[in-house]
């Protein structure tokens, strides 16, 4: 019998598995930021050579060592000891941590772009075994990084990196980190094609690098976006900046990490688009006098500092532009609820902001199983003719509607235990949401999928927005009402927990976060 091949493994498992040999002596919170910063040297280092040889092949070899003639190809310039032969030459030394320690930090002084993007002082700092950072060195140095330009292998290998380590870390950890199907979705849906684009607590950038995909997949002219964002941890700082150099991507993210709210670093800004993944619920965002009169919240109802989900919702209202597009992901309890958010939000639909409320997959993301929303805000939703790559689209006027979107049962298998999209459901989720924005089209309301609100039906609904009490849900195999059964199953639920001495709230919470509002 033939003896079967094993499986090649892709150049990201290879390098996945040559950096988890850190593990133990090193946190994968460190270690992420090892790898990644020896694969942007890597890269950079490639190119340098690349521009180099041209340099050579064009007769200026007196041009050499001018960074002049590599920043007019978007090359960055890398001194002597900045370049990966110098480190490769030196990976069995005993000093090869403070060797890459000193080229990260040559190559950031002499290209300004860098500044405040490459790990500081890592290597030397975390003590890492010579033999197991060689081994790492000899791995990362079987990368050609520019051989296929198409391929955007290096890319390839941060975003896998990237989402590897979200799932290392678990759940309270890898925040900066969207599934990159989600992130597909939202660029598909919102079309950020042209314009200014902006995340207000972008992470590792990965929604700016989906947007340029867009972009590029659609035929558009990446020159005709540009890029503003804001962080605010230090490190994922670093990371986006790192991330965006690597792809040749410019961006504006402030000139520090920095708290959004407290620190706001584009408060002038007028956003074309917006794509965002807040923090969830996340709490005492703000001091119980602070930012009272921000002129952010003008026109609404201060946010409430026990949750920052509407703080987040305001912030970006504020940055929109007259024909504004917003598209983020908040967790299911923002769709309902009442005080001050209940306030903000019966302003929200009142003002004719909220254009789509989409209810997502449960598991999809890394860090928590719960299912979460897509809003998707319009500052313009009359009658017009909307540009888009390669054609003009005549939009109706659903100035007075809301559409409801539940993906609950959408999505394929993935890393086991995870759900994503598959290419074709982003497809079609998009041409659906598009379709019930063009004239002409010939958009229905589906039965367990989406449906197209009046504002009169979610006053009615005492201005909630949980897709459950729009869209109709059938059980075809036992023709039982959907919601019917889900209240009878809540008030057995409810009972249950009374006997383990839960409360209430518990319960409510718990169906909250399902995407059903149920009364007590």
């Amino acid at each position: 019998m033939a003896k079967q091949n094993k499986k090649q493994k892709s150049i990201e498992e290879t390098l996945w598995d040559s950096a988890n040999k850190l593990r133990g002596s090193v946190e994968s919170a460190e270690y992420k930021h090892v790898v990644l910063g020896l694969i942007f040297l890597k890269f950079a280092s490639d190119k340098f050579e690349h521009r180099k040889e041209e340099l050579i092949d064009e007769g200026k070899e007196k041009y050499l060592e001018m960074k002049e003639f590599y920043n007019m190809k978007n090359v960055f310039f890398l001194p002597e000891i900045s370049r990966w032969g110098f480190i490769i030459k030196n990976s069995k030394q005993n000093d090869i941590a403070l060797k890459i320690d000193t080229a990260l930090h040559t190559v950031e002084k002499n290209n300004p772009a860098l500044k405040g993007a490459l790990p500081d002082n890592y290597f030397s700092r975390l003590q890492l075994e010579v033999s197991k950072l060689s081994a790492l060195l000899d791995t990362i140095n079987n990368i050609d990084t520019i051989k296929d330009k198409e391929q955007d292998i290096v890319g390839r290998v941060y975003e896998y990196f990237l989402k590897k380590f979200a799932i290392a870390e678990g759940k309270g950890k890898g925040e900066f980190y969207t599934p990159k199907t989600i992130v597909n979705l939202i660029a598909e849906m919102i079309e950020p094609y042209k314009g200014k684009i902006y995340d207000p607590c972008c992470g590792s950038g990965g929604m700016f690098v989906q947007s340029i995909k867009f972009i590029e997949n659609h035929h558009g002219n990446k020159k005709e976006i540009s890029i503003y964002g804001q962080e605010y941890t230090n490190t994922t700082y670093k990371l986006a900046k790192m991330n965006l150099a690597i792809r040749g991507i410019s961006a504006n993210l402030g000139d520090i990490a920095a708290n959004t709210f407290s620190n706001d670093q584009h408060k002038d800004l007028k956003a074309d688009f917006i794509m965002a993944n807040p923090p969830f619920n996340q709490k005492d965002w703000r001091e119980a006098t602070e930012l009272i009169d921000d002129p952010r919240w003008q026109g609404y109802d201060v946010p409430p500092k026990s949750n920052a989900n509407y703080g987040w919702i305001l912030n970006m209202v504020s940055k929109l532009s007259e024909n504004g597009v917003a598209g983020f992901l908040l967790a299911n309890g923002a769709l309902s609820g009442g005080g001050d958010e209940y306030k903000i939000r019966k302003k929200l639909i009142e003002n004719n902001l909220i254009e789509a409320i989409v209810i997502l997959p449960q598991k999809m993301f890394f860090t928590t199983n719960i299912s979460v929303t897509l809003w998707i805000l319009n500052n313009n939703k009359t009658e017009r003719v909307v540009e888009r790559p390669g054609e003009n689209r005549d939009y109706r006027n659903r100035k007075n509607e809301i559409l409801f979107m539940d993906l609950r049962q959408w999505g394929e298998p993935f890393e086991k235990k995870f759900i994503q999209f598959s290419e074709q459901h982003i497809k079609d989720i998009a041409e659906t949401y598009h379709g019930w924005q063009q004239k002409g089209s010939d958009y229905k309301d589906v039965p367990e999928y989406c449906f197209s609100a009046t504002k009169e039906d979610v006053i009615k609904k005492d201005y909630s927005l949980v897709p459950s009490k729009y869209i109709e849900f059938v059980n075809r195999d036992e023709n039982i009402d959907f919601d019917e059964k889900m209240k009878t199953l809540q008030i057995e639920f409810s009972e249950l927990l009374k006997e383990e001495g839960q409360s209430k709230k518990d319960l409510l919470n718990v169906f909250r976060e399902l995407g059903y509002e149920i009364e007590l």
